[in-house]
């Protein structure tokens, strides 16, 4: 079966480095990258594009527009990039023309916000030169949902239901809320119900290693926790994979989720509605070596 991972990071970001050597136990390097997703059947990724100034500042008030991978000086050949927004920097000069340009560059899938990292509502004035760009160019918009991994983040703008007046006036935009809004689960399940411009990836559920992933499978109230949220909603046409790499091994992950998801359903889960969030990645896909792809 092949597999999309539609939620990784590749930037140098301190966090990153130090969540993959001390919980999760990876190698977080381009080559680290190739080989796992070799070894768990991943043809194609979509990192999400976001910078730090200085170690440690993320969210970072300082980066600049827009933030990207820079993890190293090259993209591994099947890593495509969601570019991330710096909403604090919008204003100054260059900075939309900057995003625009990089909207052009035919490795670039859709446009990520940091809700909750960045102390705005995602409907927010600032960002409507954003969905403008996004409209014109035919990007999906990816939105961090749920926890953040920083405690200086403010959760009630990363709330799923924080989002619904955004799904409804940007009717003619794709929307990817990231993480199922974990842990207002059900929320997103119910955003799902009625917003049919908006998809939900399956990412960041667990950050450690593959025997913390193990431990979890036995956990029946913690597996119920999403369990619960992906039945009511039963749109198995708009759940999409992704692993939140460098938090979790990726086969370790790849396992949870098959968990939780009907077989019969596997195909869409974790290939065809990335394809249906990012419309780009089918041709770029198709660009690879056979062997790649």
């Amino acid at each position: 079966m092949k597999i999309i991972d539609a939620h990784v990071h590749y930037s140098n970001i301190e966090a990153f480095h130090e969540t993959a050597q001390d919980l999760a136990k990876i190698d977080y390097t381009g080559k680290g990258l190739q080989e796992e997703f070799s070894r768990a059947g991943i043809i194609a990724g979509v990192g999400m594009g976001v910078t730090e100034t200085v170690p440690g500042a993320f969210p970072d008030s300082a980066a600049l527009n827009p933030m990207l991978l820079d993890l190293s000086d090259t993209l591994p050949h099947n890593l495509f990039t969601c570019v991330g927004i710096n909403p604090l920097t919008l204003h100054l000069d260059g900075q939309l023309e900057a995003l625009e340009a990089a909207l052009q560059q035919k490795d670039v899938v859709g446009i990520k916000l940091y809700a909750g990292y960045y102390h705005f509502n995602v409907g927010d004035a600032i960002y409507d030169p954003v969905y403008k760009l996004a409209s014109a160019y035919g990007m999906p918009i990816v939105i961090h949902g749920g926890l953040t991994y920083s405690d200086r983040g403010l959760l009630k703008y990363s709330h799923p239901l924080s989002m619904e007046e955004t799904f409804l006036k940007h009717r003619d935009l794709t929307f990817m809320l990231c993480h199922l809004g974990d842990p207002w689960v059900m929320d997103t399940a119910a955003l799902l119900e009625k917003n049919p411009n908006l998809y939900t990836d399956l990412s960041g559920w667990i950050v450690g290693d593959e025997a913390k992933v193990d431990r979890l499978l036995t956990e029946q109230t913690y597996t119920d926790h999403f369990r619960r949220a992906i039945v009511f909603a039963e749109k198995y046409d708009r759940l999409v994979f992704g692993t939140d790499w460098p938090l979790i091994p990726l086969e370790a992950y790849i396992k949870f989720v098959k968990h939780l998801i009907p077989v019969s359903h596997w195909e869409d889960v974790f290939y065809n509605n990335a394809l249906r969030v990012f419309p780009k990645l089918e041709q770029l896909i198709s660009g690879l070596h056979p062997a790649e792809a």
